[in-house]
């Protein structure tokens, strides 16, 4: 018998069992169309992640005072004070001052240093009044280290006094009218003049770290909450890194044990993401590739019962001249297009449902992130799910294929 025969003989035997076909079918486009949607918002997080990653600055990396084993946020914060030979590490006291930077500019691989301090402060304009978070920067090198987007104004530079720049939720509706350029605003009882708006939904300011001293009265002079460095060679990152911190230790007379600082990049974070990201998705591909082999058994229920429902159809076939391999190949192909019907559906399906899903997410955490980085469907995931419906609908033909093409042509023309 011709692959052409047969494969019209299998075709007939889907078309003829309709609804069973299609509830085998069902199964299969579950599976595929979750596999799909999940590798592609999958996909979109770590594109997502990537480009972020590129406008984070790779070259950055923040000291903050105290140690964190996990190179996260610091757990000992600083309390005021300093002492021109460095800061030491002490339970009352962490903090970095003028003596780390001097070490900092001593290595010539950091490109720019930036000194931060952060604190929250009352704002006052129109009438009402609001408690924000406000960054003293280093506005002399601030517009070339920051990855802040400007939406109107300018940037900090380097004659700025009292001027600040600020969150784009500040400006538009944190008060009652729009605070635009050029519109004083009443800090800590001082005005200060808004030269500049960021492109996001912050309500944060950033000022000339001189001036954030004045403002935030916690805040000692030459005492830093963080310094960012900006690294020659985005490809000496890891490198440097391990110098400047060899270099902090022998000035700050600590070791590995007692280490009072920690050093943490963009790079890093996004990469420690990535991998968060990359486990969930193959967690929950994991668990979408049950709904696959749900549909395996369903498909082996449909091809046991076709070779009941077939077995006096098998004897004629047999007694008119069909091989036990032609019986075979007609079974098996039936198989395989119940896993190629319910591939191509369920790859239509996911491809929507990952165009409809991060639309339908908000809000913070993975779910903003999953709105905001949408999804990306790859010829990878594609081919994949579409090869694993066929592997699974085939295999899982197989055994009644194989019964049914061992049949004896005199039992199977007695079978009622």
């Amino acid at each position: 018998m011709k692959l052409i025969k047969a494969f019209k003989h299998a075709l007939n035997m889907v078309r003829h069992s309709k609804l069973r076909s299609w509830l085998t079918i069902i199964g299969i486009v579950i599976g595929v169309a979750s596999v799909v949607s999940i590798m592609s918002i999958g996909a979109g997080l770590e594109q997502d992640i990537t480009s972020r990653l590129s406008g984070m600055g790779a070259d950055l990396s923040t000291i903050t005072p105290g140690f964190s084993k996990a190179s996260g946020f610091s757990h000992r914060m600083p309390s005021g004070g300093g002492s021109a030979g460095g800061a030491t590490a002490t339970d009352e006291e962490v903090v970095l001052d003028r003596t780390d930077v001097q070490v900092l500019k001593s290595i010539p691989e950091i490109l720019l240093i930036n000194t931060e301090i952060k604190g929250s402060a009352e704002v006052y304009y129109l009438g009402k009044r609001g408690a924000v978070t406000l960054t003293g920067v280093d506005q002399k090198v601030w517009a070339q280290i920051t990855t802040l987007e400007i939406r109107d104004g300018r940037i900090l530079g380097p004659a700025d006094q009292n001027v600040i720049v600020i969150g784009g939720r500040l400006a538009d509706d944190y008060f009652e009218k729009p605070l635009g350029i050029n519109k004083m605003i009443t800090i800590e009882g001082g005005s200060f003049r808004v030269v500049g708006i960021l492109d996001d939904r912050s309500t944060n300011i950033y000022m000339p770290i001189q001036m954030a001293y004045q403002v935030l009265d916690d805040k000692e002079t030459d005492i830093y909450d963080s310094i960012i460095i900006k690294i020659k060679d985005e490809g000496e990152v890891d490198y440097v890194t391990e110098k400047v911190e060899q270099k902090l230790m022998m000035t700050r007379h600590v070791t590995e044990k007692d280490k009072d600082f920690t050093i943490s990049s963009s790079k890093q974070m996004e990469e420690m993401r990535s991998e968060m990201v990359s486990s969930l998705t193959t967690f929950l591909t994991a668990i979408a590739a049950v709904a696959l082999l749900v549909g395996a058994v369903g498909i082996a229920n449909t091809m046991f019962t076709s070779v009941l429902e077939k077995t006096k159809e098998i004897g004629i076939m047999k007694a008119l001249g069909a091989r036990n391999k032609d019986i075979l190949a007609i079974f098996l192909l039936n198989a395989f297009l119940i896993g190629l019907i319910g591939g191509i559906i369920g790859v239509i399906l996911g491809y929507l449902l990952s165009g409809i899903l991060p639309a339908l997410m908000g809000g913070g955490g993975i779910t903003g992130r999953v709105a905001s980085a949408g999804s990306l469907v790859t010829i990878e995931s594609v081919l994949l799910s579409l090869s694993v419906a066929v592997g699974i609908g085939t295999l899982s033909g197989a055994v009644p294929a194989y019964q049914a093409s061992k049949l004896k042509p005199v039992d199977a023309l007695r079978y009622e």
